[in-house]
């Protein structure tokens, strides 16, 4: 197991350079982070924003259920 930040470690010397070197012949974009997240990684991007908008939908309603009653209803359940 190479050491933490190992520049001889095995991911250095074959995924980054070829990430590097071959993104944007491969994916047409000249931005590298914008090319991995978008168009190498992009199911994973995806099943992330989907966590995050069911968090937002869940947050929402939530909050809205807690609006909705009236002060009068408040009453009856004490």
């Amino acid at each position: 197991m190479p050491h933490y930040g190992d520049p001889d470690a095995p991911v250095q010397q074959h995924v980054a350079p070829r990430y590097i070197n071959d993104s944007p012949n491969e994916v047409g974009v000249p931005n590298m982070v914008t090319s991995v997240l978008a168009s190498y990684r992009g199911f994973d991007t995806l099943g992330e924003v989907a966590v995050i908008f069911t968090a937002g939908i869940a947050v929402m309603v939530l909050l809205m259920n807690r609006r909705r009653r009236s002060p009068d209803e408040d009453k009856e359940q004490s």
